[in-house]
């Protein structure tokens, strides 16, 4: 795997954070005996050392903050998240010497609040309620409030998102499956998987299909944006032409995709449940095909909630 070269000599001062990617591809064979012709795979996003995917996008935005200057001594970094990437930006903070203030919904797992507590992030919680496009909005007013203290990181904005799966993840994907793949399975949380993994795999063959996962509005999938109302807040680096299909997918279907994928070995969380979903959805319509998708994280991060009563 080979990151920007900006990145890498980066990488040589926090060699920690080499630990970064290179995830195996393993293969999820649970429609094997119904769909004989089907090949599933599911990249193991939570083996990264913050424990999700989240760590890719995080270490190359702010390493390249750091690059470039923006990220400059004494500033604490800012951003929202609904837990994944405020760990990931706790712990590569830490690393690097810099405080970290994230805006977190207050229905995140206690599991990852207490993560990103342990690492020395400072918390500021907003109304569930209100949906995680508050979160955004209040993220942005602290930030407008005190622009001289903040590296405002803004990962649904941040060109290095998306430039960290095109060259990371992406990479990887073809070069663990010798590039032969019909197609992947993806959903919107920030958008930068879904444009970086679908910009790389459709320069490789533009026939590979990028199926996008859309979650119900409520009670929604945590980590995933169902993007179907006119008021929400659309990702500024989401490409949404590279999408060739959405399909819906229930919290309960995520739900009892996870508690099957459990019973296979595989522990994982809802949204990595709802992209199995995704993919059986398309399967069966199809009857054959090579499909990638990525499990996001494990489900001990979900324990507090209602996802393993």
């Amino acid at each position: 795997m080979a990151w920007d070269p900006r990145i890498e000599r980066l990488l040589d001062r926090y060699p920690a954070l080499r630990a970064v990617g290179s995830t195996p591809l393993v293969p999820v064979d649970i429609f094997r005996d119904e769909l004989p012709e089907v090949e599933v795979s599911a990249k193991m996003e939570s083996l990264n050392p913050g424990g999700s995917l989240k760590d890719r996008p995080v270490v190359r935005m702010l390493l390249g903050a750091l690059a470039d200057g923006r990220l400059a001594p004494g500033k604490t970094v800012l951003d929202s998240s609904s837990g994944n990437a405020g760990i990931a930006y706790a712990m590569v903070g830490r690393l690097i010497g810099h405080p970290v203030e994230i805006v977190v919904p207050d229905n995140a797992s206690v599991e990852r609040r207490k993560r990103m507590l342990a690492h020395g992030a400072r918390l500021v919680f907003t109304d569930a309620l209100q949906g995680y496009d508050e979160a955004l909005r209040e993220v942005r007013r602290r930030w407008e409030a005190d622009p001289g203290r903040y590296f405002f990181c803004d990962q649904y904005s941040n060109a290095d998102n998306w430039r960290a799966h095109y060259e990371t993840t992406a990479a990887e994907i073809l070069e663990q499956t010798g590039g032969r793949l019909t197609h992947v399975v993806l959903g919107v949380g920030t958008g930068g998987t879904l444009t970086g993994v679908g910009r790389r795999l459709k320069e490789h063959d533009p026939r590979i299909r990028l199926v996008c996962i859309v979650p119900d509005a409520f009670p929604g999938i945590e980590g995933l944006k169902p993007l179907g109302s006119p008021g929400d807040i659309v990702p500024a680096i989401l490409d949404e032409r590279l999408i060739d299909e959405r399909v819906p997918v229930t919290a309960d279907e995520a739900h009892a995709m996870c508690v099957r994928l459990a019973r296979a070995g595989f522990f994982v969380g809802q949204s990595s449940g709802a992209y199995l979903a995704g993919v059986e959805r398309v399967a069966r319509r199809e009857r054959r095909g090579r499909f990638i998708t990525l499990f996001n994280d494990l489900g001990e991060r979900y324990f507090s909630t209602r996802l393993w009563d």
